[in-house]
């Protein structure tokens, strides 16, 4: 046999049927050679000889060549079928290779692992497969890999993205939840939120709440309503609000202030994500209370959570600022729906904020009669009602319908008895009319309840001060604005501590008005007015040529005589037209006032009495047009101290012009520097800076008051500016 194959030409079409006849079962073994041993063991011929070393004695030069050649042959054959049938794309083989970048290095090393596709622990065909593209790799195996690789990666702090005032659905929770309301109801006493003119009635209801010792604020100044003009559309806001740069303030000598120690003014309060998350046992009996609070009001009742998808959608108009289309939503809901107190409520503010975007009081009115509908339907939630009601008090004190407000508000109160922050309100509510006996009751009451309510604190102490009860005042007010509750931090309470403690000897005073300074309340420690535009040059005290008003100036001076002549012929007390000052700045003494001008306008027929006086005013409209100012006469007798105390506003400069000046005895001091009056001179100072007045001459002193507008005051903010 085996010189028959050297001797004869090898035939490789008979090798091939050698191969097929000897390898045939070869076809069904698979990579692991399970059934080639399988067949190997039940076949007999040769390959069994050749596997068991039996019959055939062992391996023989043939057997072995013709193995051999069948290998050799099979190569070859593959690769024709790999080539001439196309069985395999090599371009696309080349570039996945290229792509891969395959470590062959590695693969001959039997570094294997990094290159199993598949998962079973090895590098085979279905491996390159995978890697290929040409088939998709296990899924099983990407979930584990895909844990695998979670479980290795370090948790990461992921900065979360910034809050916007997108919607937000309501709560549908079934369970009971404490109201936390989104919207602050408070009141703005200092009235930066609204800006509307209020009846007059209502003026002089509520002047004991506003125009208290040292602020001068007339209904116009607290400015709680806004009046919708189409016409005034265009108009932005005035700027009467903004505090001045602490730079726009010139330094003052050290002495002046009594030297202040630093201390904290605020104590930072760590948000619920700043605490730990265990267990309600665990936490702090105030964290807990927190959290409730936190909770949003259930504002569905059982019907509307069915519904609250076509709720969502129309609240979501709103929120998004398309009004008109939530009007409309929200109308249709309503008819749909109409016993649904969620549909009405949703209606009410749509109403709400089309009125401020149309600026119509009509518009509002109505949203003011959805609101109160919606309080009055059955299955109304309590959260629903106390939403709806605490709106509608709000807008009507926004348009200056403060009795109905207080009506509101009463029934609130009586809705929810145990409601601290409703009986606050309507303290409020009371002192908006004047009305401070119902508020003191009230707040006496809230104070029996929760002594600690630095909210109920601050007016209770308020009030007090207003009855001139001074010593008794300084504890409520330093304990609430010390309790740093909601409502607290206003720079009112700190200029009545402020005054409270100068007018009883105690130098404590200046801490807490640097603190109101730091707080952002006042300009500096000297400058604490609170009707402010940012920016006006700030310095106590004026000369002619600073101001710009030289003509007036020199008007005033060269008539003085006249108008001290006009002024003497009705300082008799029998005409009635001097009237005892009344905003409680005196110590004591006796001082007296005759009002020409009054925010800009002339007071009644006062004018008729000096007409001389007012023909020579009525050409400057830096004077008679000063809506935050006045032009009066002023007489003071002898032995008269007026506190220290500071003006409203840094929109006006005052000027006195001497009239009848005692020779010794009368002086005037703003900030730290003292001055005295001339006959016939007129001195200017800017009165939203600290001044101090002393009468201790022998006879009267009389001047004539003219207040002008700040020079650096545009004529469009002139126009605009609400009246003080």
């Amino acid at each position: 046999m085996e010189e028959t194959l050297m001797e004869e030409p090898i035939c490789e079409e008979a090798i091939l049927a050698e191969e097929i006849l000897e390898v045939k079962p070869a076809a069904v073994v698979n990579k692991n050679g399970v059934k080639a041993e399988a067949a190997a063991a039940s076949g007999g011929g040769g390959a069994a000889s050749v596997g068991s070393g039996g019959a055939g004695g062992g391996f023989s030069g043939t057997k072995i060549f013709t193995w051999f050649m069948v290998l050799a042959l099979l190569g070859v054959w593959s690769s024709v079928a790999v080539v001439w049938l196309d069985l395999v794309d090599y371009d696309n083989v080349i570039a996945r290779a290229k792509e891969f970048r395959f470590n062959f290095s590695e693969v001959l090393q039997g570094k294997l692992s990094a290159y199993d596709a598949d998962g079973d622990g090895d590098f085979d065909v279905e491996d390159a497969k995978v890697l290929l593209g040409v088939k998709e790799r296990p899924v099983s195996l990407v979930q584990r890999e895909a844990k695998a690789e979670s479980a290795m990666e370090e948790p990461a702090a992921v900065p979360l993205p910034p809050i916007s005032d997108d919607f937000v659905p309501d709560d549908s929770r079934d369970e009971a939840t404490h109201p936390y309301e989104d919207e602050s109801d408070a009141i703005d006493m200092k009235g930066e939120l609204v800006k509307e003119a209020q009846p007059q009635q209502t003026i002089e209801e509520s002047k004991q709440y506003n125009d208290q010792p040292g602020f001068q604020e007339t209904q116009e100044a607290v400015r709680l309503q806004l009046q919708y003009n189409a016409e005034d559309e265009s108009v932005p806001e005035p700027e009467a609000d903004v505090e001045p740069e602490l730079e726009s303030v010139p330094e003052l000598e050290a002495e002046a202030v009594p030297e202040l120690k630093e201390e904290p003014v605020a104590v930072e309060e760590k948000t619920p994500q700043e605490e730990s998350e265990g267990n309600a046992e665990d936490q702090p009996e105030d964290m807990l209370t927190y959290k409730a609070k936190m909770k949003k009001p259930k504002l569905l009742n059982t019907f509307e959570k069915t519904i609250k998808t076509e709720i969502d959608a129309a609240e979501k108009l709103r929120k998004k600022g398309k009004v008109e289309e939530a009007v409309r939503a929200f109308d249709t809901l309503v008819q749909q729906y109409p016993q649904s107190p969620r549909c009405r409520y949703g209606k009410a503010l749509a109403e709400d904020d089309l009125a401020e975007k149309m600026r119509s009081n009509d518009m509002l009115q109505k949203a003011l009669s959805t609101y109160k509908e919606a309080s009055e339907l059955p299955n109304a939630t309590p959260d629903l009602i106390k939403a709806t009601l605490k709106k509608r008090a709000e807008r009507q004190q926004f348009l200056g319908r403060m009795r109905g407000a207080l009506a509101t508000l009463e029934k609130l109160v009586q809705i929810f008895p145990g409601d601290v922050a409703l009986k606050n309100d309507l303290g409020v509510a009371h002192l908006l009319i004047g009305d401070n006996k119902s508020a003191k009751r009230v707040y006496e009451e809230v104070l029996t309840i929760a002594p600690s309510d630095g909210f109920a604190k601050v007016h209770y102490g308020f009030i007090l001060k207003s009855e001139n009860k001074i010593a008794e005042s300084i504890p409520f007010l330093r304990d609430g604005l010390e309790s740093g509750d909601p409502g607290t931090d206003d720079g009112r309470f700190y200029f009545h501590l402020g005054d409270a403690l100068q007018r009883m000897g105690d130098d404590s005073a200046y801490k807490w008005y640097e603190i109101g300074h730091k707080r952002g309340h006042f300009a500096s420690v000297w400058q604490r007015s609170l009707y402010n535009v940012d920016g006006l040059k700030a310095q106590p005290w004026w000369t002619p040529k600073d101001t710009g008003y030289l003509d007036l100036v020199k008007t005033l001076e060269r008539n003085w005589r006249t108008i001290r002549d006009e002024a003497l012929s009705v300082m008799d007390k029998t005409t009635g037209l001097f009237v005892p000052e009344e905003e409680n700045l005196r110590e004591k003494g006796e001082w007296g006032q005759f009002t020409l001008w009054q925010q800009g306008k002339k007071a009644g027929e006062s004018c008729r009495s000096v007409p001389k006086t007012c023909g020579l005013l009525e050409r400057y409209p830096e004077a008679t047009g000063c809506k935050r100012g006045q032009i009066k006469f002023s007489v003071m007798q002898p032995g008269t101290h007026v506190w220290p105390h500071t003006g409203p506003t840094n929109c006006r400069l005052r000027m006195h012009l001497g009239l009848v000046i005692p020779k010794t005895g009368c002086t005037i001091r703003c900030t730290n520097n003292t001055r005295a009056w001339e006959e016939g001179k007129v001195l200017i100072f800017d009165d939203s800076f600290e001044h101090e007045v002393w009468q201790d001459a022998n006879s009267y002193r009389l001047i004539f008051i003219v207040d002008v507008w700040h020079p650096e005051l545009t004529q469009y903010q002139r126009q605009t500016l609400s009246p003080i």
